[in-house]
């Protein structure tokens, strides 16, 4: 495997046309702080431009399912792109990092110290976290709040963000006094210095993030290289930085 993957960049490399090789990556939300860093490393090692679209992981799958012209999409989760793949859309599906969630507050609100204890406090009038049925951190904190016997209590409180990069903002801003974020957000250098988290009781699932390869891509070859240095040893071994966990 390794072997096929340096075989891959390496060839990316050699090419001359590598330069004007580009890219379009279909992102998660979540991914937002993270991408950019990693599409620049990779940019500099195969001379490949990524260029990148965020958004929540059903909306980016309905966006390619419609046409949308996309190299590779890297879901929050499994399940949409293996939707893709099992319509046809789809090839080389790839779990490439494991999702956290936490719940994060900025520092003036009424939810710190932040904890399980301040979603159900009188002082909490707003709680924010993602669409269930479009965002996959959206479905962890439904799950995690249900499993924890708290969505009930919580439910009348609840802003929803169409994906977990608009729910962060929520929280940042104040029309939420707290959020159910991604860690990968939470640990942004904003986001940590306008606020602080704790880690969700992981009751909600494995968040198994996922990415495939467009099948009407005319960067095959190049796509599913990117795809297999995402999942290499070298970029695993990064994702914690990043507020990811390795899937191995």
């Amino acid at each position: 495997m390794l072997a096929a993957i340096l075989l891959a960049i390496a060839s990316l490399i050699a090419s001359p046309a590598s330069a004007q090789t580009v890219l379009h990556v279909a992102a998660a939300a979540d991914l937002q702080p993270v991408l950019p860093t990693l599409a620049a490393e990779y940019e500099k090692q195969t001379g490949v431009n990524i260029v990148t679209s965020f958004g929540s992981s059903a909306t980016l799958a309905q966006q390619i399912t419609n046409g949308a012209p996309q190299d590779v999409f890297l879901s929050a989760d499994t399940t949409h792109p293996q939707g893709l793949v099992t319509a046809g859309l789809a090839s080389d599906l790839t779990a490439y990092a494991r999702g956290v969630l936490v719940l994060w507050a900025r520092k003036d609100s009424p939810a710190q110290p932040v904890s399980l204890a301040a979603l159900t406090s009188d002082k909490v009038t707003k709680v924010a976290i993602a669409n269930e049925l479009h965002a996959p951190y959206g479905l962890a904190a439904a799950t995690a709040l249900r499993a924890l016997k708290l969505y009930d209590a919580v439910k009348p409180k609840l802003v929803i963000g169409e994906n977990i990069g608009q729910t962060a903002q929520f929280a940042l801003t104040g029309n939420a006094q707290v959020g159910l974020i991604s860690l990968t957000i939470a640990s942004s250098p904003a986001y940590r210095e306008a606020g602080s988290f704790v880690a969700m009781p992981k009751v909600y699932g494995e968040l198994r993030q996922s990415g495939v390869v467009i099948a009407s891509s005319q960067q095959q070859a190049a796509a599913k290289a990117f795809l297999a240095w995402l999942a290499s040893d070298a970029v695993q071994k990064q994702l914690p930085g990043f507020g990811l966990d390795p899937v191995k």
